[in-house]
């Protein structure tokens, strides 16, 4: 099936490892032009290389750290001069895990700062840039834990909370100009990110991030079975149903919430 997406300008926040590599991988596999979002030069340019050998006939990484507004500010600026304009936006970072007790009032802010408003202000520094496209498209990633609640999660299930009511508005907002807004809310992913973002969990806990093996004990440990089908999901499994909702076949789509979680005990 051709998505439309060959040629379209597209920005991947988190571009550079886990779910947002695999997004943009899907992206550049249709033809699309992509533009990757992150902090660390080194993955950037890496990635940028991959997706170029994957399709994209032009592929780019900008150095940002999507916590500073003025950084996020100035990426689309640059990204505007190279491009004119957008056709999707994919939001895909998300802050540290951590519970209650362990949390102050700065750590919240933080989550809050990365896990919620980077994402609005990647779309406040898109639309400009999508309303000059011929079509857009926008998704934000929030996360399954907004439905089932995991006490080492407090401050990364509240913030992906607050972004999807956020989606969900922009969709009803943005709805009369005919930009989609979709979120997707994955369930247990093996990603570089969700094992990163719970190494001190898993330490305190006497596992190692690093063993894959371990890191399923803990997962089936914390929540029984993550999913009904048995096993935690890979990163490439979520990559080609952001990629359908930011494509042009995606046309009656929009204000949804999408799980991608191998199916669960709830909706």
């Amino acid at each position: 099936m051709d998505l439309g997406l060959a040629g379209a300008a597209a920005v991947v926040t988190g571009g550079s490892k886990g779910m947002g590599l695999a997004t943009a991988r899907c992206l550049a596999e249709e033809g699309a032009r992509v533009c990757i979002l992150a902090r660390g030069r080194r993955a950037l340019d890496q990635a940028a290389a991959e997706l170029r050998a994957a399709g994209s006939p032009d592929a780019f990484g900008l150095s940002v750290d999507l916590g500073d507004a003025r950084a996020i500010e100035a990426a689309f600026g640059e990204i505007g001069e190279r491009w004119g304009q957008l056709n999707c936006l994919v939001n895909t970072v998300g802050p540290e895990a951590g519970d209650f007790f362990e949390l102050d009032d700065d750590d919240f802010f933080a989550h809050f700062n990365l896990g919620t408003m980077s994402a609005v202000r990647c779309v406040r520094g898109a639309l400009p840039l999508l309303r000059k496209g011929e079509w857009a498209r926008i998704v934000n990633v929030s996360a399954h834990s907004t439905k089932r609640q995991a006490p080492s999660l407090i401050s990364y299930t509240a913030a992906k909370s607050a972004l999807t009511s956020i989606s969900k508005n922009l969709a009803k907002t943005l709805a009369p100009e005919g930009i989609l807004v979709n979120t997707v809310s994955p369930g247990t992913f093996l990603s570089a990110a969700f094992t990163e973002r719970l190494k001190p969990v898993l330490a305190k806990q006497g596992y190692d991030a690093s063993d894959p093996v371990q890191v399923n004990r803990w997962i089936k440990e914390e929540y029984a079975e993550p999913a009904d089908l048995g096993r935690a999901g890979l990163v490439d499994e979520i990559g080609p149903v952001i990629a359908f909702l930011v494509s042009q076949r995606n046309s009656y789509m929009t204000g949804a919430n999408v799980n991608v979680d191998g199916g669960s005990d709830f909706t």
